[in-house]
Order: structure tokens, then C-alpha cells, then sequence
């Protein structure tokens, strides 16, 4: 049972709990379903992948380094919340950043974090955050209208409080979503790990920071792990960017051939299937 729950991304307690159970009573026509989905998520994407690159496989909850298109790297990763999705795409990881500050997003700003200023007003202090105006100037909290906060953003300090960590990864994207540390490890235990605001939380960043700046001479782990001890914050730019993959697929096949199916936590095998069994067969293409 412990087996079926690990291939099916539930949390493997052996107990045929609620999740367990509507698992094993999918129908066999679902997993064709299923099935025929990801075959078609498959050509639109793996023609595109060759070389060195990270893929970041959103529904299984996990991120892969390739090198010379042959895995060479794994990790647990967490994603984001149903209701905050981590979005698909293609990008190059361009820098990383030793000891980062964050600078609280609008979203998780206002749905958030401000709640708790208004419950808390030593909330800011007591998780290193600063008030900032329009200009980056830094404002005294009690200055602050917390009701408006009109023109003000939050700053956390750098420091293992950190919500992004040690290190965050960097690429282009519109949607403002990085790889990145965090100081609440206790999350990587879990079978499905859909609990971020969109970023990709990677459970042994710098193992992949090390592979990244491929630098045995001056970025060996070493060498990164005294970085951080300094506490200051450092940009360290790559040689060559590396290619990025963030997809959503929700079959896996296995090492030994074996198919796995994971839960399709947000909810889109349905709206590409309904498009397939809705176009003609001739029809190809995204």
C-alpha cells in the first residue's frame, strides 16, 4: 500500500484513507484518459528539451538537472496553492542570489501579510520586516496607516528568517516566480506539496546552485557555503544561462517501466481533454 500511495504522490502512511481510496477507484477509462493528456503535453514540449537543463515538474512536486539531456540531479520541491498556481513555461536561469532580501509581492501583501500587522503591530519586527515608501526610504511602522497602506512595500532582511532562505534562483518570466530556499523544511515530507504563492520552494538549493555555476575552482560547495556565512548578500552571474522547463504532467513513468499517476492538483487534464475529443483528428498542434 505504502508503494501504490508513493506512485500515486499521496502521503504513504500505509492507511486507506479518503485520497487512498478515491486512488484506487479511478476508473481504467479515466487513466486513458489521463494517459492521452500527458502524450499530448509530451509533443509539445520534449522536442523542444536538449542539452544541459532543469526541469521543474510541477505536479509531481519535484525539479530534475539535466546533463547532456541525461538526469544527473534530483530534489522535492514545493509549488504553488491551487488558488495560486505555479505557472508553465520556458525560461534560462540567468544568476542566483547568496543571502537574499524579499521584497513582499502585492498579492501576498494585501491577502497575507497585512491582516497580520493589523491583528499583530509586532509582526514586522519580530519576522525582520521593513516598511518602505515609493522612494525606498524607510518608514517607522507606526507611521504607517495599516488600514491604507497606500505606496508602502515590505522589505524582509536577508538572515535564516528569510522566507526564500540562503539562496534564491533567478530567470526571465512575467509572473514573478523564482526557485528559491526556505527555512520551513518540514514541508518536504509531505506527498503532495501544492503550499507556496507560486514560487518554486527546492528542498537542497545549493546542490543546485553548485551544479548551476559549474566552477569547481571558485564555486565549489565550499565556496558557496562561506558566501553565505558572510551574511551579506551576493549575485553571482552564470557563465552561460541554463535552460529552464517549468511543466505540468500528471503521468510519470518510472525507472522500471512502471506508470505513475499523479493527483492533477490543479485541475487541468479536464479542459485539455474536453479540446482533443472536441477537434478533428487531423488537427495538431497546442
Amino acid at each position: 500500500m505504502r508503494r501504490f500511495q508513493r506512485e500515486q504522490y499521496l502521503d504513504a502512511d500505509g492507511a486507506v484513507g479518503p485520497a487512498t481510496r478515491a486512488a484506487l477507484n479511478v476508473p481504467v477509462q479515466a487513466r486513458i484518459a489521463q494517459l492521452r493528456v500527458n502524450l499530448e503535453r509530451a509533443r509539445w514540449l520534449l522536442h523542444q528539451i536538449r542539452g544541459d537543463f532543469v526541469l521543474v515538474d510541477i505536479a509531481g512536486y519535484g525539479i530534475t538537472y539535466f546533463k547532456g539531456a541525461q538526469p544527473a540531479w534530483r530534489s522535492r520541491v514545493v509549488v504553488g496553492r491551487p488558488y495560486r498556481r505555479t505557472p508553465e513555461f520556458k525560461s534560462e536561469i540567468t544568476y542566483v542570489t547568496f543571502n537574499p532580501t524579499w521584497t513582499v509581492p502585492p498579492t501576498i501583501l494585501r491577502e497575507d501579510i497585512l491582516p497580520k500587522v493589523r491583528r499583530n503591530p509586532g509582526y514586522l519586527a519580530a519576522n525582520r520586516f521593513r516598511a518602505l515608501d515609493a522612494g525606498g526610504r524607510e518608514v517607522p511602522p507606526e507611521r504607517v496607516n495599516w488600514k491604507n497602506p497606500k505606496g508602502i512595500t515590505l522589505r524582509q532582511d536577508a538572515g535564516p528568517w528569510n522566507s526564500l532562505g540562503r539562496v534564491v534562483i533567478r530567470f526571465p518570466n512575467p509572473y514573478a516566480v523564482y526557485l528559491h530556499d526556505t527555512p520551513h523544511t518540514e514541508l518536504f515530507g509531505a506527498g503532495q506539496r501544492a503550499f507556496s504563492s507560486g514560487c518554486i520552494r527546492v528542498e537542497r538549493p545549493l546542490e543546485l546552485v553548485e551544479r548551476l555555476l559549474d566552477d569547481p575552482q571558485r564555486w565549489n560547495r565550499a565556496a558557496i557555503d562561506a558566501a553565505i556565512a558572510t551574511g551579506e548578500t551576493r549575485t553571482v552571474h552564470l557563465a552561460r544561462p541554463v535552460p529552464l522547463l517549468l511543466a505540468y504532467w500528471t503521468v510519470h513513468v518510472l525507472p522500471d517501466g512502471r506508470v505513475a499517476y499523479k493527483p492533477d492538483v490543479y485541475a487541468r487534464d479536464a479542459e485539455l481533454l474536453h479540446a482533443l475529443d472536441a477537434r478533428p483528428a487531423t488537427a495538431m498542434g497546442p
